[in-house]
């Protein structure tokens, strides 16, 4: 069994993140960057089934510019097998990027694809969804239990009820949360191994996809400070303040 597993390069979590002056997105200008953590999970779960004997190839994939090498080859000091760059100097929105995947699956012909649930700089959460519509597979999203039987994948996934397992027919889109597994430590061998392993490079329209921006951002702004808060002796100065100044109660 094939798996491809979609990453994506962005500011690290440890970052503070900074408006650009003239307000027109995030400064990513001698930022550190990184793999998108539920990515980072993503891989993850893909080694530990190649590992168990389930899967037999883990192909990553990502669409950016031509730094997002860096990230896949972390991907690959992970244990993925390939890489695969789409490589664009567009801002790549959440549909440009389910195009791009879906045209790497009809050459790649995976039976699982894995991805985050989401990535930490737009938390737009819908890459994994739109490419199961275009692929006309089924979906389990939010993941934080994944079984492989035969032609079917077992999915227990996090609902604001709790718990709900699922079971899926192959080929299939699945997405991460950060129950699923803790990510492993690159080790120095694998990265050195990392530098050796395949990875091409493909432009989008090669694969045919048009990743012209569908949405237009107007202005990035930093959201305001609050206030610092008060204190106070006990319940009833607590009480009197919620009711004469909050007007809460």
């Amino acid at each position: 069994m094939k798996i491809l597993v979609a990453i994506k390069r962005v500011v690290d979590f440890n970052v503070k993140v900074r408006v650009k002056a003239d307000g027109s997105g995030v400064e990513t200008a001698n930022v550190k960057m990184s793999m998108n953590p539920f990515d980072e999970i993503a891989v993850e779960e893909a080694v530990r089934l190649k590992e168990a004997g389930v899967a037999t190839e883990i192909v990553v994939v990502s669409c950016g510019v031509l730094a997002c090498q860096e990230t896949l080859r972390t991907a690959l000091a992970i244990g993925a097998d390939r890489a695969i760059l789409v490589e664009s100097q567009a801002e790549l929105q959440p549909l440009a990027v389910a195009k791009l995947l879906k045209a790497v699956i009809q050459k790649e012909s995976p039976k699982l694809v894995i991805l985050g649930k989401q990535a930490i700089d737009d938390d737009s959460n819908q890459t994994g969804q739109m490419l199961a519509a275009l692929m006309n597979w089924p979906q389990a999203t939010f993941a934080s239990k994944l079984k492989l039987e035969g032609e079917k994948a077992q999915v227990t996934r996090e609902v604001d009820g709790g718990l709900e397992t699922i079971a899926i027919k192959l080929p299939a889109v699945v997405t991460t949360d950060l129950r699923l597994n803790e990510p492993r430590y690159v080790t120095l061998p694998n990265i050195m191994k990392a530098k050796k392993k395949t990875l091409e490079n493909l432009k989008p329209e090669a694969l045919g996809v048009d990743v012209s921006p569908r949405l237009t951002t107007v202005k990035v702004i930093e959201p305001s400070k609050r206030k610092a808060g008060i204190k106070v002796p006990d319940v009833k100065a607590l009480v009197d303040k919620l009711r004469n100044d909050a007007k809460v109660l």
